[in-house]
């Protein structure tokens, strides 16, 4: 029904990924004909019902204000309700410009110069630039790896919220880079530990949508995180290949953290929506979900694809089992080459374009990140291309 082995050519709608003077930019004397997976961008087309909408809107031709009328709010609350299981109000929902963006908008309304916000290391790095570009400290604690899985180091924790006093906490779940997923009762007792110390639990769910091992427990679940002292971060954007209509959406249940939220927001005139990115996310999550599931198979295939032929070809390297999204996080600590090394080496000389974890604010250094969410034509080939030049 959906074809996603079907190439589809990304250069000319001047996407980063796979722009040569852009690429170059960020890993140096790249060929043209290289294969990029890198940035967290899939190589496949949106749903088909999200492309037939958005065509229906430009052929009627007008693309004047909008505002966030009921079939937005509608379309999150049964979303929520049919994947998650959770229930979602219609006044906890606030329309944001991308996870990002809000990201430094929630620094902004939650802390002042000085204050710290914590974060599980390695993780997300506009998690740190966030912070730090408010002046705010970036409060690192280091997962623990054990089995070749992250866990969270309870007793760190603890120790850090009760020295620093984060205002807040900006939890990745599932987390990012390696796809790991929180269980609800790891869930609990973070939220718990803020609660005693008083910080503010963020909690990034971008990534829930692809979950390829185990099965995801979202913070408003009941019974999981204290409903009163929560912000979720949440779009469409990953999970239906939608990133740059830079549209997204938090999900707050406390009254007196939403009116700090949006307070800031109408601070930078963050009021109505793109037109794109509010029906981006009507169509998606009211006619995307069979597309999504068949992507979330075709990625399944891609990950196992991908950790064998890394344990066949490259043994030394230890790829950490992707429960959710289409990011590969890959330990080559026991490579003779450094991570940095290798992402260089693979880019130059053999066109093959990926991540090292130097940047994901902290203890990344030994990985790779690669992005699978591609043609396995392009996975395929990419693997042929490092074996010949490692």
């Amino acid at each position: 029904m959906f074809d996603f082995d079907k190439i589809v050519e990304r250069k000319s709608d001047k996407c980063r990924k796979w722009d040569h003077a852009y690429v170059c930019s960020r890993f140096g004397n790249v060929a043209e004909g290289f294969i990029p997976l890198w940035i967290a961008d899939m190589d496949f087309t949106s749903p088909p019902a999200v492309i037939d909408g958005f065509k229906r809107i430009v052929e009627h031709g007008t693309f004047g204000y909008t505002w966030c009328f009921d079939d937005f709010y509608d379309a999150v609350i049964a979303f929520q309700r049919e994947r998650h299981q959770v229930e979602v109000e219609k006044a906890w929902i606030t329309l944001t410009y991308g996870t990002v963006s809000t990201l430094h908008y929630t620094v902004q309304a939650f802390c002042k110069p000085g204050d710290c916000v914590m974060m599980n290391t390695p993780v997300y790095d506009p998690f740190a630039m966030a912070a730090q570009r408010q002046g705010v400290q970036v409060l690192a604690n280091p997962l623990r790896v054990e089995a070749n899985r992250y866990q969270l180091d309870f007793n760190l924790v603890e120790a850090q919220l009760k020295a620093h006093r984060p205002k807040l906490w900006f939890f990745c779940s599932p987390h990012n880079p390696s796809g790991r997923i929180w269980c609800a009762d790891e869930i609990r007792q973070v939220s718990d530990l803020c609660k005693r110390y008083g910080t503010v639990l963020v909690v990034d769910e971008v990534h829930a949508e692809h979950i390829l091992d185990g099965n995801f427990v979202s913070c408003l679940a009941s019974d999981c995180a204290a409903q009163d002292n929560v912000i979720v971060l949440t779009s469409p954007n990953k999970a239906f290949n939608l990133g740059g209509l830079k549209t997204s959406f938090t999900i707050i249940p406390d009254a007196a953290l939403r009116q700090r939220f949006r307070h800031q927001l109408e601070k930078n005139s963050i009021t109505s929506p793109n037109i794109f990115g509010v029906w981006g996310i009507i169509l998606a999550y009211q006619h995307g979900l069979p597309w999504l599931d068949a992507l979330r198979s075709y990625l399944r295939s891609n990950a196992h694809y991908l950790a064998d032929a890394l344990q066949t070809h490259f043994p030394a390297w230890k790829m950490m089992n992707p429960e959710s999204s289409y990011l590969a996080w890959v330990d080559v600590s026991a490579d003779e080459r450094s991570a940095t090394e290798l992402t260089q080496h693979f880019a130059q000389q053999a066109g093959v374009v990926i991540e090292d974890g130097s940047h994901y604010v902290q203890n990344g250094e030994n990985y790779l990140r690669i992005n699978f969410g591609t043609q396995r034509y392009w996975l395929e080939e990419s693997i042929h291309r490092m074996r010949q030049h490692y």
